[in-house]
């Protein structure tokens, strides 16, 4: 027999009782009917059940009176149930009506999300190219303001920001120098390893040199090293500025009178400037090791042939060429990770976003920058 505390606690679960009368089939609702009830989870999912197999009952009776309390949370939880309009037979209070029509006045359904259509995906290019114009609103005023220091630092050299250089310097490119070595001395030797499949049933060994110094020297190693310094140096440029804007700062500087773009984004751009060139040389000596080696294990091609052979098969110009691409893209990279990293908002979850569109957006950039370079001076070093 259950103990009168028992009893209580069931009188004021909402329920409801499902009766058969000679007019047809009656919901008694009963127990109380409020948000203290409800939210509570073990109440919550034995009505929730309860009323999920009501969900055929149509043209029964309703019959509120006998009910403890009511409040605007029962009666929603009642008139959702009810498909948002009144049933055919209810019996309630006035207090209980009162409710009930407040609750019916003010209930707002929500609208169903538009079906994707022609007009949705015309909204949504809109909206892309909305916002790919504001990033390179802001990237040319970035660029503005990166010329005009430039112009400070040459009339007045002295107070130049020379440690912040020589520290983004050591981190940016020394610190670099053994994964691009790797990955470079990698790539040779996949290169040569396949261009030697070819080579051979043609019987032109001696033209693994012409393909591996002009594929390397012109485009694979300067590229190559920008995507990694994209992804090591850009990330770390976008996190570093970021946290400043979550730590406040970036406000704590303007506050004190301190330019972002002279202390924060010049640094950086001259480092890259000055780094790049040389991690792409770096590296394209790396890959030029590896595919020498591979050659001469795979196709007998000597080192000393190799090297006698690299200067008569590359022009200069080529050289030239990827240095000064060098150059561009590390400019590219320091500004798109200052760009991504001033405009982070002050939480973490921006900042995690901030960093992962600077590392897509720079290598995006390098290789359509690339490109233009292909295209542009295709008759140089050719």
């Amino acid at each position: 027999m259950p103990s009168p505390e028992d009893a209580a606690a069931r009188e004021s679960t909402p329920h409801i009782d499902q009766q058969d009368t000679p007019d047809g089939a009656c919901c008694l609702v009963l127990g109380s009917w409020t948000a203290g009830e409800l939210t509570v989870q073990p109440a919550w999912v034995a009505l929730a059940a309860q009323l999920k197999g009501l969900a055929a009952e149509n043209g029964a009776l309703w019959d509120l009176r006998q009910l403890d309390q009511l409040d605007h949370l029962g009666a929603q939880v009642l008139w959702n149930h009810w498909g948002r309009q009144w049933p055919d037979k209810l019996e309630v209070l006035p207090q209980q009506r009162t409710v009930l029509d407040r609750v019916a006045q003010f209930s707002i359904e929500r609208p169903e999300p538009p079906a994707p259509g022609l007009r949705q995906a015309f909204f949504s290019l809109g909206d892309g190219v909305l916002q790919v114009v504001d990033h390179g609103a802001d990237l040319l005023a970035l660029v503005g303001r990166l010329m005009l220091n430039l112009v400070k630092l040459a009339r007045r050299p002295r107070e130049g920001p020379w440690r912040d250089l020589s520290g983004h310097l050591y981190h940016i490119g020394a610190t670099a120098l053994p994964i691009t070595a790797l990955v470079g001395f990698l790539i040779g030797v996949v290169l040569a390893y396949l261009i030697s499949q070819q080579l051979r049933q043609f019987g032109a060994d001696a033209f693994i040199v012409n393909i591996l110094g002009i594929s390397l020297i012109r485009e694979l190693g300067p590229v190559l090293a920008a995507i990694l310094i994209a992804g090591r140096s850009g990330s770390a440029i976008t996190a570093q500025i970021g946290v400043m804007r979550v730590t406040e700062e970036l406000d704590a500087m303007r506050v004190m009178g301190i330019a972002h773009s002279y202390r924060l984004v010049m640094p950086r751009a001259i480092a890259l400037a000055i780094v790049m060139p040389l991690i792409s040389v770096w590296t394209t000596i790396s890959a030029l090791f590896g595919g020498m080696l591979a050659a001469d294990l795979v196709m007998g091609v000597t080192p000393s042939f190799f090297i006698d052979a690299l200067p008569a098969a590359v022009d200069a110009a080529n050289l030239t060429l990827a240095t000064a691409k060098s150059v561009v893209f590390g400019v590219l990279i320091a500004l798109i990770g200052c760009h991504f990293g001033l405009r982070v908002k002050p939480n973490t979850e921006s900042l995690g976003q901030g960093t992962t569109a600077s590392v897509v957006t720079s290598i995006t950039v390098v290789i359509l920058v690339d490109a233009l370079f292909a295209v542009l001076f295709k008759g140089v070093g050719t």
